[in-house]
């Protein structure tokens, strides 16, 4: 008897194990019996188990948990032609989590999350093309409340999504008012879309457009003609400056040539003054002693006359030139 208890209390341990299952945080449970899902009697739907522990029939019981947390599908860009027949390239991305847990685990193949993201990926995809296919660029690009004005000095020069667009559209229809519809678009698809997905068990959270480009080679050219538009401006603004030096340095000039003139004025006036003063200096010395005035100019003949010695001088010895010379000869 007691060799019989130790198999059976291993028995009991390990049927009590299988019987047994936790659910974590943030993750919901259903159970499957002979492969169909076990419902909850009132709902008629999926007995979905909460985090914590539970128990289940052992052996016949499987049991499949789900993520119950919101998703975030962030796929690659995808290529959408709009009703002018112009291609762009919108990157996505979507908010999901599952709300019904049965539906979800039969849709999608026993609750594979690549497999639901890639139905709802679809639906998205279809919708939103339908959106775009019957929209112009610049209401794609534009919100409500920007309209038909896009202002170049407000987008930001590493996102030039808008400004390209809107160069687009002034090429393509310029003369079109154009109400922006971006963020209507969004709003069209995430309703569409959460009604779509509903048959695969999943709540569609949020929608969103996160970048609109061009194709590389419409924007090259495009970047090419703004470019060009750029110098061209960069040319007038460039004249205008030379215009406007050429103004300011012939005031300078003028200026310059005034206050020249002004100040030679003033020194051929001051310089006048002086010599009169000089003039009225000598004339009150002559007047005081004439012969000694007389004296000093002839000194200042004499020095000037014989400041070099290779001058040569022919002048009559009894000229009135020599005559302090002579005055001088003889006092000695």
């Amino acid at each position: 008897m007691r060799k019989l208890m130790i198999p059976l209390v291993v028995i009991l341990i390990a049927v009590v194990l299988m019987s047994i299952f936790v659910v974590k945080e943030g993750e919901r449970g259903i159970v499957v019996r002979f492969g169909r899902i076990i419902k909850d009697d009132t709902t008629n739907m999926a007995q979905v188990y909460e985090p914590g522990l539970h128990f289940k029939v052992p052996v016949f019981d499987r049991v499949r948990t789900l993520d119950a947390r919101i998703q975030t599908m962030d796929d690659q860009a995808d290529r959408f032609v709009t009703s002018e027949k112009k291609d762009v390239i919108i990157d996505t991305y979507v908010k999901w989590r599952i709300q019904d847990f049965g539906q979800y685990y039969l849709a999608t193949g026993g609750g594979n999350t690549s497999t639901a993201e890639g139905l709802l990926k679809r639906k998205v995809v279809d919708s939103l093309r339908a959106q775009i296919g019957s929209k112009e660029i610049k209401q794609i690009v534009s919100g409500p409340d920007r309209g038909n004005n896009v202002d170049e000095g407000a987008v930001p020069e590493e996102d030039k999504s808008v400004a390209i667009a809107s160069e687009i559209v002034e090429e393509v229809a310029p003369k079109k008012e154009l109400e922006g519809q971006r963020d209507k678009i969004m709003a069209d698809v995430l309703a569409e879309t959460q009604i779509s997905a509903r048959d695969l068990g999943i709540e569609v959270v949020d929608f969103r457009m996160k970048k609109i480009n061009l194709p590389d080679e419409i924007s090259e050219s495009i970047y090419r003609r703004m470019r060009a538009e750029r110098e061209s401006v960069a040319r007038k603004h460039r004249s205008q400056g030379r215009e406007k030096a050429e103004v300011i340095r012939a005031q300078s000039e003028l200026e310059v040539a005034k206050i020249i003139s002004d100040a030679e004025r003033v020194a051929r006036i001051q310089r006048g003054d002086a010599d009169a003063k000089a003039a009225d200096i000598y004339a009150t010395a002559f007047n005081k002693d004439p012969e000694f005035y007389n004296f000093l100019r002839s000194l200042k003949a004499y020095e000037n006359s014989f400041s070099s010695k290779q001058d040569i001088l022919v002048v009559d010895p009894n000229s009135e030139f020599f005559k302090y010379m002579k005055e001088s000869n003889s006092v000695n």
